[in-house]
């Protein structure tokens, strides 16, 4: 659905909180690196038919109709006079990957109803409206959700999927030219209102701010789609979902305003990272506004400094769209993006293609522990709606194992469900598990997480809407034992035959000798735990650093957000820098060690940055860096241009921001079990004898326990393969309740011992 002065922009306009990157056109090569990259996309299916297309506009042409007579239903049940029935009005707007014009075949629709004050959001939207679409032959699947932070009804209307969201404006009539980007729309409205409102604002706010919307869009639907074969989009996962991936492109298209789809793929990876998070990302300045409404800003809200990964909102009021955001899920994408930019960086070397980057993520090759989470319901019915509960609180294990194991124990959660097609009205999800890279292993050192399992087990049973029936078990399995049914035509696969970029990553790295990743369970031998590359251990200590020294650091923008960078960086094999060689080399140490120096726990001190500020101007389209004081000119290869161009980016992190830090507390989501928690050890006090649990039963958890010889030797390598697990008694360090059990079945115990240590007692 388009919209009126939304297309290509002059490129001179200067978007963005500074100075672009780079100002620089495409090369031949980027022309046609960008064809390829647009037939590859066509080819995968991404685009929706001509057909498919106004299927869609008839829909929303369809409910706009009928939202305008459910509103004259209510107003004359309500009794106002005929004319005020005649001029009530609600209208729909469109958000989300529709409004972006990103969508692909078969999704769904994010949409709107604007009504008037005296519409209500309980008794007239979930109630009247809801009866109304019930009655419908055309709805299907129909499922208010009342209770969620932004309140939905979702729904089926001839086939096409439908997000029906909410906001009840304090106007007595809405007019059909209603401009709901102006912040007066936000008057003496709710929150639930503020919050519905929001995806409207920032969708079309997002196509404001970008340069040239025909390129944002090619480079978003490139973004997502590598981001769901990577396994690292879906927000209520803790990854990042479609709003957030629009925003982490579009800033990227501010920085480089002039540069196609292929170079703003690969600038993406490039500058995501080096990126020091939580230093956040935003498309233009937080504004304070004049309706008192908070935004983001840790200097005021204690919450907003225990923000991860921030990538702010940019229409009022300012949010931060990746709050759900966890250590563990950071970690996984920062790794992601660290591979894509090897990618990349080999596709311009000739030494790969765009089938590469795509290569969907091998998940359950991945790890050599995973943990299952079962759920059941007596019909569909139920278990749409317990499926939708349970996976609004999936999250929330991640961090609860996060919370009570220090970070030792990373959680990777499968973004998506799966079903055994010989169990009616039952999913699976899955979660990966491995131990923290780079830290060193003790003999005997295990993860006891069966409180943790109780905790989050129970936070989940008391859902509001629960009936007979829905259950939820939780069991620890091995790589090997992990159901067929996962698998496509429910075949497990034999050992992958075909040769990817993973697993080259793999073999390179054996055949260098510098340890390999966990990531395809393949580590060998006793020093691969401390010696595993150097990549993902700078991935861990930069997004543990915050735990592991109990601080937290999150930055806001200055109020003068402006920084001085202005030329292009060139892509070809070399670029023009006015300066002598030797103080080229010497400004990109200086800055190193200035910037290693400036930061704490990722982040840069703004001000001592400042110092390293310079002035860029563009001469016969190569990158010249003024330093004052300095008259020479040489010429510099494509590794210099990348030096110039990282410490461009590194200003752009550290020039319009202040650092605030705080010691982390709770989070916010996890406050509500720390009664449960205190009831547990309340009732601990009073029993001395040992827990015996199972996981797919009533198991709990406890943070992180040190066994050495106490009950069943189960050994864990360097390489994490974990032996079978005996049914047994654990004793905990910490007062926990007996329960007792009909039956015993295997607890997690995640035993982790260095195969070494066991060499040096043998020998």
């Amino acid at each position: 659905m388009s919209s009126p002065g939304l297309g290509h922009r002059n490129s001179g306009q200067r978007l963005g909180i500074t100075e672009p990157i780079s100002l620089g056109g495409p090369t031949d090569y980027d022309v046609i690196k960008t064809r390829e990259l647009e037939k590859y996309l066509q080819n995968v299916g991404l685009y929706e038919s001509q057909e498919e297309a106004v299927s869609r506009e008839e829909v929303l042409g369809r409910l706009d109709q009928i939202v305008k007579n459910w509103v004259k239903a209510i107003s004359r049940a309500k009794g106002l006079n005929e004319q005020l029935v005649q001029e009530a009005n609600a209208k729909i707007f469109t958000f989300g990957s529709y409004r972006l014009g990103v969508h692909g075949p078969g999704a769904d629709i994010d949409t709107l109803c604007v009504g008037p004050r005296h519409a209500t959001r309980e008794e007239d939207f979930f109630g009247e409206l809801h009866k109304m679409l019930s009655e419908m032959p055309e709805v299907s699947e129909l499922h208010p959700v009342p209770d969620a932070h932004v309140p939905v009804m979702k729904f089926k209307f001839k086939g096409v999927s439908i997000d029906l969201l909410y906001a009840k404006l304090s106007l007595w009539v809405i007019p059909e030219d209603l401009d709901i980007s102006q912040d007066s729309i936000l008057q003496n409205t709710d929150e639930q209102t503020v919050r519905s409102l929001n995806g409207c604002r920032v969708t079309d706010q997002i196509l404001r701010l970008v340069p040239n919307i025909q390129n944002f869009r090619t480079t978003l639907r490139c973004m997502r789609f590598w981001a769901k074969r990577r396994g690292v989009y879906s927000n209520v996962s803790g990854f990042l979902g479609g709003i957030n991936w629009a925003l982490l492109v579009a800033r990227i298209c501010q920085l480089y305003p002039n540069a196609l789809p292929n170079m703003l793929v690969s600038r993406f990876f490039r500058v995501y990272t080096q990126w020091r998070w939580p230093n956040p990302v935003l498309l233009c300045a937080i504004e304070e506004g004049s309706l008192g409404l908070q935004v983001w800003d840790p200097r005021r809200n204690l919450k907003d400094r225990y923000h991860l990964m921030p990538i702010i909102t940019p229409a009022y009021p300012s949010m931060n769209s990746s709050y759900n955001v966890s250590s563990s899920t950071l970690r996984i994408m920062t790794d992601e993006f660290q591979r894509g930019n090897e990618i990349c960086e080999a596709m311009e070397a000739n030494k790969a293609d765009w089938d590469t980057p795509f290569e969907p993520y091998a998940f359950f090759e991945a790890y050599k522990n995973y943990l299952q989470i079962d759920i059941s319901a007596e019909n569909a019915d139920d278990l749409r709606k317990w499926k939708g509960w349970v996976e609004s609180r999936l999250r929330q294990l991640t961090l609860k194992i996060e919370r009570d194991t220090y970070n030792m124990l990373q959680c990777h959660p499968h973004p998506g469900d799966f079903q055994d097609k010989s169990r009616p009205f039952c999913c699976s999800y899955f979660m990966g598990l491995q131990r923290k890279q780079g830290v060193p292993v003790n003999e005997g050192e295990q993860f006891d997480i069966r409180l943790t399992v109780e905790e989050f087990k129970h936070s989940v049973n008391m859902y509001t809407l629960w009936k007979p029936g829905m259950e939820i078990h939780l069991t620890h399995v091995k790589r090997r034992n992990i159901p067929s049914f996962v698998f496509p035509g429910g075949i497990r696969p034999s050992r992958p035959s075909k040769v990817t970029w993973d697993s080259r990553r793999v073999s390179d790295t054996k055949v260098s000798g510098h340890g390999v990743s966990d990531k395809l369970g393949e580590v060998k031998g006793a020093s691969d735990g401390q010696d595993e590359g150097k990549k993902r251990k700078r991935v861990d200590d930069n997004v543990d650093a915050q735990l592991k020294n109990s601080k937290y650091i999150t930055a806001v923008p200055s109020s003068s957000p402006e920084v001085n960078l202005g030329s292009p960086v060139s892509t070809v094999s070399s670029c023009s820098i006015k300066v002598d060689h030797s103080d080229a080399m010497r400004l990109v140490e200086t800055s190193r060690e200035k910037a290693g120096n400036n930061t704490t726990n990722g982040l840069i001190n703004s001000r001592n940055m400042e110092e390293l500020s310079y002035h860029n101007g563009e001469v016969d389209g190569a990158l010249r860096c003024i330093i004052p004081n300095k008259d020479f000119l040489v010429t510099a290869d494509a590794s210099s241009c990348k030096e110039a161009e990282k410490l461009a980016i590194e200003k752009i992190m550290s020039g319009p921001y202040v650092s605030h830090q705080t010691f982390p507390q709770e989070p916010e989501e996890l406050e509500d079990d720390l009664e449960f928690r205190n009831q547990v050890r309340s009732v601990g006090n009073t029993n001395s004898g040992p827990l015996e649990s199972s996981m797919s039963d009533s198991a709990g958890a406890a943070p992180v326990l040190s066994s050495n010889g106490a009950g069943p030797s189960t050994g864990l390598d360097a390489s994490w393969v974990i032996e079978e697990l005996e049914p047994a008694e654990l004793t905990a360090s910490i007062p926990i309740p007996s329960v007792p059990l009909v039956e015993r079945k295997p607890l997690i115990r995640l035993n982790f011992t260095s195969l070494g240590k066991a060499s040096e007692k043998s020998g």
